[in-house]
């Protein structure tokens, strides 16, 4: 079976964001024709990110001025996955303690989630650029008083116009050191947020293509899930990475333009 009449087999698509769609600020080039693409041969998409900072109607501004039609639906975050796993459950209107922004509140919010500081049912964290002692202090005793312990994604750093900095993970780590309590995680690789894009597309999971740029996040979740995974060469990953990595792609791509030639059968 040839690559291309392998991947016309799909019809739904759980794509990361940066460095499959974004490097920094920029748009990666084919960013419209791939959008155009899937469109026009009815393959649905929804954008799966680990970022829990910021909400999808950001993400999707972001995308639409760059020329594409991505709809604020068509994206979920690690925060979005979170409000999901937490609706089913938690009893509704549950009293949560959050460490996180507006990214990851709003969600939760929108499921009608109370956010409070004490007799949580439990603590929610994220990334937080406005991170103190105190909260990490009061995380930690919500959780020796009983509270789950629920993190948006594990990320260990994030990049950003200064160089690597911590990310999400970082945050996390420091709460289990002061508890003792390993985090319930939502984020790649971890299965909430591929189920979360799963359901919002009502995909067939045999149809279903994820494609990324970092292989311990988007292509080992894929495997864990039994998902066909691609992987594009325009975000983090090294062929000398590839060649290392103890579980691989499906395929391998240099970025979209080049996938979208392979996917085309027109």
């Amino acid at each position: 079976m040839t690559t291309q009449s392998a991947l016309a087999s799909f019809r739904y698509l759980i794509t990361d964001m940066d460095g499959v769609l974004w490097r920094g600020r920029e748009p990666l080039p084919g960013l419209v024709e791939f959008f155009q693409f899937l469109r026009q041969h009815d393959i649905r998409f929804v954008c799966a990110t680990n970022n829990a900072s910021t909400l999808p109607e950001k993400l999707a501004e972001r995308l639409q001025a760059w020329g594409t039609d991505v709809r604020p639906e068509e994206i979920v975050t690690s925060s979005s996955a979170t409000a999901d796993y937490l609706t089913e459950t938690l009893p509704a209107g549950s009293r949560l303690y959050v460490v996180g922004m507006e990214g990851l509140r709003v969600p939760l919010l929108q499921k009608g989630f109370e956010i409070a500081e004490d007799r949580v049912a439990a603590v929610v964290a994220g990334i937080d650029w406005h991170l103190t002692y105190d909260h990490i202090k009061r995380a930690a005793l919500n959780i020796r008083a009983g509270a789950k312990f629920i993190g948006t994604n594990g990320d260990r750093t994030f990049p950003s116009s200064e160089g690597i900095i911590p990310g999400a993970g970082a945050i996390l780590a420091a709460i289990e050191t002061g508890t003792g309590v390993k985090p319930i995680m939502m984020g790649k690789p971890e299965a909430p947020l591929y189920e979360t894009a799963l359901k919002r597309m009502q995909a067939v999971p045999e149809q279903t293509l994820v494609l990324g740029d970092r292989l311990e996040t988007d292509i080992l979740g894929a495997v864990r899930l039994g998902l066909k995974s691609a992987l594009v060469l325009s975000g983090v990953t090294t062929r000398g990475q590839l060649a290392a990595s103890a579980y691989q792609p499906d395929w391998v791509f240099e970025d979209i333009g080049d996938l979208k030639n392979q996917w085309d059968t027109n």
